[in-house]
């Protein structure tokens, strides 16, 4: 429950409860924040659910950064507009919003070109600050506490730049249309943006969580022949098959490698492919699973370790294409709106992918189940 530091206007620091990592990997631990006020052209959201994406758990797990702690994870949210800073107009308190980890100022070099989504002024964040100053917008006992991608969305409120959210009709679910402020939509664009899937192709997907299933759900919607499933767990078999999933393939029970059996399946290679674990290893089977003069492989997964991607360079030669995704190449504040609509009227999938609702108490036990692979989504309730 967040308290006031002063009733009066403009909008003053409150202190609310968060989910504060202190260290990688150790256990999230709740304590009292202090959220400042929204800066010029922010907004500060109560948030009202926020779900669990692999990226926050590799991240929070990551060595590479000790500096970057104490820190706030999570990004993939919907709130309720609780003040606006100066300068902002698209937003009124009360407002509801998704918030989404890279932004859309409408005006650098990227924005206005209509080719790409990685907004030069609101792009990934790395640094654990505001994008406007480089400052945090949280502390403990006057102590700054790091952001992750701007967002920060385990914490009752989070403040993000308004660039960074997109409005929504308060008649959404909110519980739901979280996921579309990540993993559905980076699927799904993956998919129609970036490989702009045609009718008839072939498919193979590599990893079946949430990104990969709403590929193949954006693959089917754009009437691929068959898409082809590959993941460890045998779960993922029959959840596959309802979102389009037509072949399944267990790596853990080949005797050959995996490139042999796709090309097997697609008479010599797949039209398209995806890679969805953020491993880099897998980056190259996928290379290696579609098909020569044609085939394009596209990676969508952020590794934990390894971020270099190697090749043999015949399997360019040889006519292949691989490509980066980030975001499925959606502009938050152009398409997304978009998106929520085609949820609003049943055309894709989101409900399906939650497996876990958990309050906000209950968060490290949601962390385990994603570490564990024992669940999709888990959605995160916070306190009414």
């Amino acid at each position: 429950m967040a308290t006031a530091a002063s009733s009066i206007s403009p909008p003053a620091a409150i202190t609310c409860r968060a989910a504060v990592a202190w260290g990688p990997g150790q256990a999230l631990v709740m304590e009292d924040v202090e959220v400042a006020p929204p800066g010029a052209m922010e907004i500060r959201v109560k948030v009202v659910s926020t779900s669990i994406c692999r990226s926050d758990v590799n991240q929070w797990q990551n060595t590479a950064q000790p500096d970057l702690f104490p820190r706030i994870f999570g990004h993939e949210a919907s709130g309720v507009v609780e003040s606006v800073g100066e300068g902002v107009t698209e937003f009124q308190v009360g407002d509801h919003a998704l918030t989404v980890f890279i932004g859309e100022c409408m005006s650098c070099k990227h924005c206005v070109s209509g080719k790409s989504n990685m907004c030069q002024k609101l792009g990934l964040e790395r640094k654990g600050v505001m994008h406007s100053d480089q400052m945090t917008r949280f502390s403990i006992r006057g102590k700054p506490v790091y952001h992750y991608c701007a967002v920060s969305s385990f914490s009752e409120y989070a403040v993000v730049h308004s660039g960074c959210a997109v409005k929504v009709s308060p008649t959404m679910p909110m519980d739901r249309i979280c996921l579309l402020s990540c993993g559905v939509s980076a699927g799904l664009g993956a998919a129609w943006n970036v490989a702009d899937i045609s009718k008839g192709s072939s498919v193979v997907i590599f990893g079946l969580g949430t990104v990969g299933l709403s590929v193949a759900q954006g693959a089917k919607l754009r009437g691929a022949s068959k898409i082809i499933g590959v993941d460890t767990n045998p779960d993922k078999q029959e959840k596959g098959k309802a979102f389009g999933v037509t072949d399944f393939i267990n790596p853990g029970e080949l005797d050959e490698p995996v490139q042999q059996v796709v090309k097997r399946l697609t008479d010599g290679g797949a039209d398209y492919s995806f890679e969805c674990v953020g491993d880099t290893g897998v980056v190259s089977t996928a290379l290696q699973s579609c098909s020569d003069g044609w085939g394009l492989t596209v990676t969508l997964g952020v590794p934990k370790a390894k971020p270099e991607v190697s090749a043999h360079y015949g399997l360019l030669l040889s006519g292949r294409t691989l490509k980066g995704s980030l975001f499925g190449g959606w502009r938050p504040k152009s398409d997304i709106p978009s998106l929520v609509e085609k949820y609003a009227n049943k055309e894709i999938q989101v409900d399906d992918l939650v497996t876990h609702d958990m309050p906000f108490s209950d968060i490290n036990k949601a962390l385990e189940l994603m570490l564990e692979n024992r669940c999709l989504r888990c959605v995160i309730h916070m306190p009414k």
